[in-house]
């Protein structure tokens, strides 16, 4: 299904650029980018490839979840830069046309790939909503604020470098924040991990609330970058923790349903945290969009210490149960 996904959303956004280009009713810019919202969850399908060639290799697991999300991080880093590219020296829509391109054929190389495609489980095999998985559900709450601490650092950070007349310096700003992100994603796979991966995880989503605090200390637009650099640090590895929890707790037959829809609370919170950002920033202005992510890293740590901390947690309730 993947295939005819990716070609709708791919076809929807060459509607939309059309309609775009040749001036017609706003109604059908709106249809259009619904339409294309089919697009795949390819990093959840890539994320079950590896759970299912290195079954019995956590080691090797936590590699290849690093090396996933790194390859993230510098598509966010390269993405925007190829789109202004594109745009401004081809044609407004020549970026969204280009991604339309790499979507489809990206998909198609990937569906593929037959050697690493997991085993289909009959239907019979699944028992209900992999949400019932313990602690599945608290993690797709904490992406859910982690994913406003994404939506609204992009809306803010475009915001506050206009504010100071340099809106170019957005792009690279964004840009470092990725950067961070990848290098400690990097460094975060070449280590052998020990201990719980519960540990793992809220280790992460503490060291990303607490690097968000000084980037509302922010003085200029330099300094502002360094800050986001450092916060950057701490996503890369929360990302790959959390996917490691999900692919250790929901049963195989239910892996890549799972990791989409803990991906779906991400991308949830993107949205929210892109509307919720643009909102302070018009009520109290562009520096003080920045409480935006500062609040929303902390209540994803409170939320994943809600889940895995204490006698009450799902970590405590799953640690009699055989891993």
């Amino acid at each position: 299904m993947s295939v005819p996904a990716a070609l709708l959303s791919a076809s929807a956004t060459i509607v939309l650029i059309l309609c775009t280009r040749g001036g017609a009713p706003a109604w059908t810019l709106f249809a259009a980018y619904v339409a294309g919202s089919t697009s795949p969850n390819l990093g959840a399908m890539a994320r079950a490839r590896w759970t299912t060639l290195y079954p019995d290799r956590p080691d090797l697991l936590h590699s290849a979840n690093s090396l996933e999300q790194t390859l993230d991080e510098v598509c966010f880093m390269l993405g925007p830069v190829l789109a202004a590219l594109l745009s401004t020296m081809v044609f407004p829509e020549a970026g969204l046309l280009v991604a339309a391109v790499l979507l489809a054929l990206g998909t198609m190389l990937f569906a593929a790939q037959r050697r690493t495609e997991p085993p289909v489980h009959p239907v019979r095999e699944r028992a209900g909503s992999p949400l019932r998985a313990r602690g599945v559900k608290q993690i797709a709450a904490t992406f859910l604020f982690t994913g406003v601490v994404f939506g609204s650092t992009e809306v803010v950070t475009v915001a506050y470098a206009e504010s100071l007349g340099q809106p170019a310096a957005a792009g690279v700003i964004l840009a470092l924040f990725a950067g961070g992100s990848a290098v400690a994603g990097l460094v975060f796979g070449a280590l052998r991990m020990r201990g719980r991966t519960e540990t793992r995880f809220l280790l992460g989503v503490a060291g990303m609330a607490l690097f968000f605090q000084p980037v509302l200390l922010a003085g200029n637009i330099w300094v502002l970058a360094a800050l986001l650099f450092v916060a950057g640090l701490a996503t890369a590895p929360t990302m790959i923790a959390s996917m490691t929890l999900v692919q250790e707790r929901v049963p195989p037959t239910q892996l890549n349903e799972g990791m989409t829809l803990t991906s779906t609370g991400l991308l949830i919170g993107i949205s929210a945290g892109a509307t919720a950002g643009g909102w302070v920033v018009d009520t109290a202005g562009a520096a003080a969009g920045y409480a935006t992510p500062a609040v929303a890293a902390v209540l994803a740590l409170l939320t994943a210490l809600a889940a895995f901390v204490g006698p009450r947690s799902t970590a405590s309730q799953g640690a009699l149960l055989p891993r």
